[in-house]
């Protein structure tokens, strides 16, 4: 099977970046504290801020939405507990005829964090204080077809605060803008397959912005009745958009689906170890420390015969799989946006998806360079021989198989991505590690010295304006390699092949040399006996 740079390079057909899902909230702002709930009672004519016209207005929302679905026959359905939605939607979805409209509003009582209110007396006044609950209250979900973005729901809380919940996919807004621009694709589930024009179908995906997202809150909280009347909303109890989930995804099509299973089951087997904390901080650019909450792992989950592979940091999710047995589909899903030290604000779109691409594309790069990363016969012999800089500088071999050597080829694996420098303190207790010894045996003196003979042999490079040293394309590509032949070939094989490592059944590979030397002798005996 050719390497990962080569199947990317030679057998992918059509490579898209574009969102895929995403979830919004959208909330009030003035309601999300005891004084603007206050407020909000007053300004609806009350003299004392009773909570009992909560009630008022959740009934009359509900014979408002019931009102409608009567008037253009839309089902109302009541979901039942623990049944799949878009099961149950699905065919509803399929039915619906119209470019747009309401396809269906569904009931389904979850829990939500809401207002409640405590009554105190003094003499004879009333007072009320509100303070927050978990509760279970009716859901209203809206699902809906959009001329711009095609099928998505609205999910409204009939209690205060009557936050909302937007669920959306960009892919389908591509797929209706590329139409409209007469650029001819074809779908692979919410995706693509391929196109006649590849570059103007990414530029469609890139057109995408948070207005365009508003747009479409805008148009159907206008379209729907809600809690909230536009009297209210004119009064400063509107509706904030917030961000909280987003996916980014990069999808590859293969030319060959066969092809391109090979390769992904390759990729896993090569990169079970993503999820530890010193490689995730490679893919997300955030360091880890000890006191970093969230499960650092990577999972395999295998779908039938389709495999995929899952890496978590925090809240955040990267994935890759292979979509409908034709595309490797490299996705990162934003769960809590503060992960990053971003806003969940709508404004932050632009940055989350270039940020989601960011850390595909280091993935993909990651992966490619631990795949391809073979040295010619006259680098390897450069390498591992005493030589000269250009400069006349002696340049110390580094010996494969030497356990220092080792053991520092190992330890510049870790920084194969990272943006931060190599320095003596980062490097030398990662090497000291390797080796199995304490720090201080590893003396930074020592650490010096390979160091220089990184930099000679051309593995690393200094840092302009920096005391720090940074990888080399060339020292990426040697490290890998002799680190993967020395814990794959060289280790394995010559305990298989060492007669001292007794063991009960004989490795394959030292039974096949016994086999070989017994075959040798017997030939040789032949040999002599003829002559």
């Amino acid at each position: 099977m050719p390497n990962v740079a080569e199947v990317l390079r030679e057998h992918v057909t059509l490579t898209v970046d574009c969102v895929d899902r995403l979830y919004l909230n959208a909330y009030v702002p003035r309601l999300q504290n005891e004084g603007g709930v206050v407020a909000f009672l007053l300004q609806r004519g009350q003299q004392i801020p009773s909570p009992a016209l909560f009630a008022d207005i959740t009934a009359a929302f509900k014979s408002k939405l019931h009102q409608l679905c009567e008037t253009h026959a839309i089902p109302w359905i009541e979901f039942r507990k623990g049944e799949r939605k878009d099961d149950v939607v699905q065919p509803y979805r399929a039915a619906f005829t119209a470019d747009e409209g309401v396809v269906l509003v569904g009931v389904a009582q979850e829990r939500a964090r809401a207002w409640a209110a405590t009554k105190q007396m003094h003499e004879r006044l009333v007072h009320f204080t509100f303070h927050w609950n978990s509760v279970y209250v009716n859901h209203y979900y809206v699902y809906l077809i959009d001329p711009e973005w095609g099928p998505a729901f609205i999910k409204i809380c009939g209690y205060a605060p009557y936050a909302a919940k937007v669920c959306l996919n960009a892919h389908e807004w591509a797929k209706r803008r590329a139409a409209r621009r007469g650029i001819a694709w074809t779908a692979l589930d919410n995706g693509f397959l391929d196109s006649a024009n590849p570059s103007a179908l990414q530029t469609v995906c890139d057109e995408l912005t948070a207005a365009d997202i508003q747009a479409f809150v805008d148009r159907w909280l206008a379209y729907l009745p809600l809690p909230l009347t536009t009297d209210d909303r004119a009064t400063g109890f509107d509706y904030r958009l917030s961000i909280l989930q987003m996916e980014v995804s990069h999808t590859q099509v293969f030319d060959d689906p066969q092809r391109g299973r090979e390769f992904f089951e390759e990729v896993i087997r090569d990169n079970l170890d993503l999820g530890r904390p010193d490689r995730i901080q490679l893919l997300v650019d955030r360091q880890v420390r000890t006191n970093t909450p969230g499960r650092f792992s990577t999972r395999v989950i295998t779908e039938g015969i389709l495999p995929s592979l899952h890496v978590e940091y925090k809240r955040c999710h990267i994935k890759q799989y292979f979509k409908e047995g034709r595309a490797l589909r490299t996705e990162t899903t934003f769960n809590d946006t503060y992960d990053f030290g971003i806003g969940r604000g709508l404004s932050n779109f632009a940055y989350l998806r270039t940020l989601g691409q960011c850390i595909n594309s280091r993935l993909l790069q990651l992966e490619r360079v631990a795949h391809d990363c073979g040295l010619s016969r006259s680098r390897l012999t450069a390498l591992t021989t005493p030589g000269r800089t250009p400069a006349g500088q002696p340049a110390p071999a580094l010996k494969l198989g030497d356990p220092r050597v080792s053991a520092l080829l190992a330890a510049l694996c870790l920084f194969a991505l990272t943006p931060e420098g190599i320095t003596n303190r980062r490097l030398r207790p990662l090497v000291a590690q390797l080796l199995g010894i304490a720090d201080q045996e590893y003396t930074a003196r020592q650490m010096g010295y390979d160091l220089r003979r990184l930099k000679r042999k051309g593995l690393i490079q200094p840092v302009t304006g920096k005391l720090c040293y940074t990888l080399t394309p060339y020292g990426r590509r040697v490290a890998l390699f002799l680190t993967k032949v020395q814990a794959r070939i060289l280790r394995p094989g010559l305990q298989a092949l060492d007669l001292h490592i007794v063991s009960d059944a004989p490795p394959p590979l030292r039974s096949a040399c016994d086999a070989l030397d017994t075959a040798i002798h017997n030939l040789a005996a032949d040999a002599k006996l003829a002559a």
